[in-house]
């Protein structure tokens, strides 16, 4: 039943071992993504032009994808921009401040707040909605802006997605691919997704305040002009806060967490999702942005002007922390269905994308018992995560996941919802630096260096999940 692999899968598969290499020795990886490319291209092709073209190309599909991430979070940052300097932001934040007032408490209580949210809308939105409110409390009572980064990128792209025990897009994929019932797929997600959480931001955790007391912690910030991160006050030319009366200040501080609360109303009440609910999130940020600008610049007559200006400095952020993400995001991309977009038909009848045929080549050479295929349905889903979607290759996990079942006759939902958990976590935005960017461009800080503090957490996690899978078949 096994694709034939080819060259081109086999190119693929070294140089992810590269980029993954230099990844965890926190060296830049630019270079050999494009590198890659033009080595997949010319096999693909078969002509110079041809890979070297694909190399622009891909860069072009990559950026269409994440356009609208990019999107959001320049418009929160821009947003943010005028909140700060206009001290609404203080206001609007020091009610929370008797709640979160240490570093332990902010880290469980964003990350909490980040799961419930994500379980209704999906983490996309929830981390624009979280990250603007409650960012600036944790920073001040002492948790890093990574941590944060940590707790909200832990809780909502791997607890809450991996679970989706809400919405239910991820657990119908895998369950229908499987053939079995979206219930019994949910069902035995419960303790899978459970060990997985509770390993994962605990280990998270203990290794930050390790860190922090032993002086090895790295805040991995993204600067701007000497300051760092996106909701930090240098930019515009705007020097200090602009002056805005108590009163206005603080009806705006009520008004703007109301809005927000509407938004999350109407996403219930619409059953808007995904990228809908980021829209209506970011249509609310840009309508904020220029009532806030317009009243807080009234008086120097420049409200009109300071709109572009702060809607600029929030795009240069955003394409800033994405451009070292489009290269190795392009590279990606094309183990899914982009190569087939950029250079034709050129794979073996019956693929379905090099990442995925390199899952099905591993599952046809690896010997069937409930041990081995708790083993191999990790390292499926991880090996389809390698997208940074998360949900590209889940399905092909759950047909997996049957083989396995049908074999060794038992733990069918089990391992299913294995495999959909570890290519969540893995893609979904745990450990891909450009799915990890909403959370980290919010929190203003790298990435890459998010993705590095997560890899050990999310590997122990993955560890004892598969342990307990291998108890459950």
């Amino acid at each position: 039943m096994g694709i034939q692999l080819t060259a081109i899968h086999w190119v693929y598969l070294v140089f992810i071992v590269f980029i993954l290499a230099l990844l965890i020795r926190r060296r830049d990886t630019t270079m050999i993504c494009v590198t890659g490319i033009l080595a997949l291209g010319l096999l693909a092709t078969a002509t110079l032009s041809g890979s070297v073209s694909g190399i622009f190309n891909s860069f072009v599909y990559a950026t269409k994808e994440l356009l609208g991430t990019i999107m959001i979070i320049s418009i929160i940052v821009a947003m943010s921009r005028i909140l700060i300097i206009t001290g609404i932001n203080e206001t609007m934040v020091s009610p929370l401040t008797r709640f979160l007032r240490t570093p332990a408490m902010a880290y469980w209580g964003i990350g909490l707040i980040m799961m419930v949210t994500s379980f209704f809308f999906w983490p996309s939105p929830a981390v624009a909605l979280v990250g603007a409110v409650l960012l600036p409390v944790a920073v001040r009572v002492g948790l890093p802006a990574l941590g944060a980064a940590m707790a909200m990128n832990l809780f909502g792209h791997g607890i809450a997605l991996s679970g989706d025990y809400i919405i239910q897009g991820a657990p119908k994929l895998t369950a229908d691919a499987a053939g079995l019932p979206v219930s019994s797929v949910m069902q035995a997600s419960i303790p899978l997704v459970i060990v997985m959480g509770v390993v994962t931001t605990v280990t998270a955790f203990w290794m930050m305040r390790r860190d922090q007391k032993n002086g090895t912690w790295r805040d991995g910030l993204v600067t701007a002009q000497g300051t760092a991160g996106p909701l930090s006050a240098a930019g515009t030319g705007d020097d200090g806060q602009v002056h805005m009366s108590a009163g206005l200040r603080k009806a705006l501080a009520i008004a703007i967490p109301l809005l927000f609360l509407l938004d999350v109303i109407a996403m219930f009440m619409l059953h808007l999702q995904g990228g809908d609910a980021t829209a209506l999130v970011g249509g609310t940020a840009v309508l904020i942005l220029i009532v806030v600008t317009l009243l807080a610049h009234r008086s120097q007559g420049q409200g009109l002007e300071k709109i572009t200006a702060y809607l600029i400095e929030g795009f240069i952020f955003g394409f800033k922390v994405f451009g070292p993400v489009i290269p190795i995001a392009a590279f990606f991309y094309l183990g899914d269905s982009a190569f087939t977009v950029l250079f034709g038909q050129v794979l073996p009848d019956g693929s379905h994308g090099i990442v995925n045929d390199l899952g099905v080549a591993l599952a046809d050479h690896v010997p069937l018992n409930g041990a081995v295929g708790a083993v191999t349905l990790t390292v499926i889903g991880a090996i389809t995560g390698l997208d940074g979607s998360g949900f590209s290759g889940i399905s092909l996990a759950g047909s997996i996941a049957g083989l396995f079942a049908a074999a060794i006759h038992s733990g069918a939902a089990t391992l299913t919802a294995l495999g959909q958990v570890a290519a969540i976590w893995v893609g979904g935005g745990t450990l891909i630096p450009w799915a990890l960017i909403p959370a980290a461009a919010i929190c203003g800080v790298s990435p890459f260096e998010l993705a590095r503090r997560n890899l050990k957490p999310v590997l122990l996690g993955l560890a004892a999940m598969t342990l307990t899978a291998m108890l459950l078949v």
